[in-house]
Parts: structure tokens; sequence; C-alpha cells
């Protein structure tokens, strides 16, 4: 397992994929908390609260589950590649048990998703406090509660990731798994939002459960208050992290057990 480990290190080091990572996560950090922390949030429409009170802070920093599935994105990516490039066979041909070294590449990935959202969220926060120092206002938000929220950010990052590299082997073919991804996460996951009734479930899906977990509705809140609707209802930050890592956890489940049954083509 060790070797399966170092391998999949070792072929990560080899691509462009560090260094799109890192222009990624700090590139996905410092957009939406830039934008938001510079322009004033209270001329939001609806508006947001201001960046010195703890409500404020807590939905600047949650505008970065927008963002989340550039990490999905990338692990989708980098399990795909090997099937479109056809090295995966010869990977299967050196490590025949197909389940080490898929366990191997969401250990490295997640490892790896770790990392984008650490990476996130210290932009983030570099980008909120520069947006507060240049307007002038303190942030209404102790110093513990922020890193736990930044924490959070950093976790769900990591979630996302093995997803995207669950997506990734489930589907094999690049295109679709692509497809899966961005359908979802712009089609899908908003649509079921915004439908009264079926907004219910919204809570319980990944974008739910992220809001959740980093402590924002106001997403959901503007766009029931644009729909002149109800919005759709949220979980606990609680069980917003377990639906989160159970997500985590099927999804490593299902990118192990299903390509142990295929045939490469």
């Amino acid at each position: 397992m060790n070797r399966l480990i170092r391998g999949e290190f070792t072929r990560f080091a080899a691509t462009r994929l560090p260094l799109w990572t890192v222009l990624c996560a700090v590139g996905s950090g410092g957009a939406i908390t830039g934008l938001l922390g510079f322009f004033d949030p209270e001329q939001a429409t609806p508006p947001m609260p201001g960046l010195e009170t703890s409500e404020g802070v807590a939905v600047v920093l949650g505008m970065n589950a927008m963002l989340l599935f550039v990490p999905a994105l990338i692990g989708t990516i980098a399990v795909t590649s090997e099937y479109r490039h056809r090295t995966i066979g010869t990977t299967f041909l050196v490590a025949p048990r197909r389940g080490a070294v898929l366990s191997a590449k969401l250990l490295v990935y997640g490892l790896l998703g770790m990392v984008y959202g650490v990476l996130t969220s210290c932009t983030a926060a570099l980008a909120l406090m520069g947006a507060a120092a240049v307007r002038g206002v303190a942030l209404g938000l102790e110093s513990s509660d922020l890193v736990m929220l930044l924490a959070r950010l950093a976790a769900a990052g990591a979630v996302y990731m093995v997803i995207g590299v669950a997506v990734g082997a489930l589907a094999a073919n690049q295109l679709v798994a692509v497809g899966i991804v961005l359908g979802y996460f712009y089609f899908l996951e908003p649509l079921l939002m915004i439908v009264p009734g079926v907004n219910a479930v919204h809570a319980f899906l990944p974008g739910g459960a992220t809001s959740a977990l980093m402590g924002s509705t106001y997403l959901a809140d503007a766009i029931a208050t644009e729909l002149s609707g109800p919005a759709a209802p949220a979980v606990t930050a609680g069980l917003g992290a377990a639906l989160l890592l159970a997500y985590a956890v099927i999804a490593a489940v299902a990118a192990i057990a299903v390509p142990l049954r295929r045939d490469l083509r």
C-alpha cells in the first residue's frame, strides 16, 4: 500500500496538477471573499450583514461554497486522465489489486483536497482581513470562531475532492465525468433549491450540507426573496458535517467497489 501511495504522489507531482491546484485554490479563496469584502456587502440585493457582524463574516466566507466544485473537478480530471491516456491498464498490471490502487488514489487526493481547502481558507482569511482593514471596520467574529469557520471550509474542500475522484473512477470517461460534476453543481442542485416543495431536499444534498456547515443560508434566502417563495430549509452545522462525511464515505466505497468488476477498454 505504501508503494501505491508513493506512486500516486509521484504521478501527481509529474503533472501540472500541483500548479493548477495551487492557482485554483488561491484564486477561489480570494475571488468571492475579496469581491464581497471590498465592496459593501450591505449594498447587495438582498442586503448582506456587514463585516462588523458575525453573520456578515459567515455569509462572506460561506459564499466560497459556490466554488467547491473546483476541487471536485480536479479530482475527477486526475482520475479520468489515466483512462483517457490509457495508462490505467499499466497501473493495474503493475498492481493488480484494483481496490488497493483506488484506495491509494482516494487517500492521496483526499490529502490534496485538504491542502486545497487550507490554501483556500488562508487566502480567504487574508482577503477578508484586507477588506476589513481597507474599509476601516473590525471583523465581527472572534479569532477562534473565525479559525473554526476556515477549518470547516478546508474540510469541505477535502470532501469535494474525494467526491470528484469517485465520480471519475465510476464514470471513467473524462467528458462524461466532468459533465456530471458541472451538471450537478451548476444545474441540478440550484434547480432543487428553487423549486417550492422540492427544495426541502436541498438541505440534505452536498451544497445544503456545506451551507449548514458554514453557517450561511444567504443564497437560499436570497433566491426565496427573489422568487417570493419559501426558503429552502436548513439543517444544523453538526448534521451538515455528518452529511458531508457520509457523502465522502459513500463515494469512496463506490469508487473502490464498482471498478473492480469493470473491463478495461
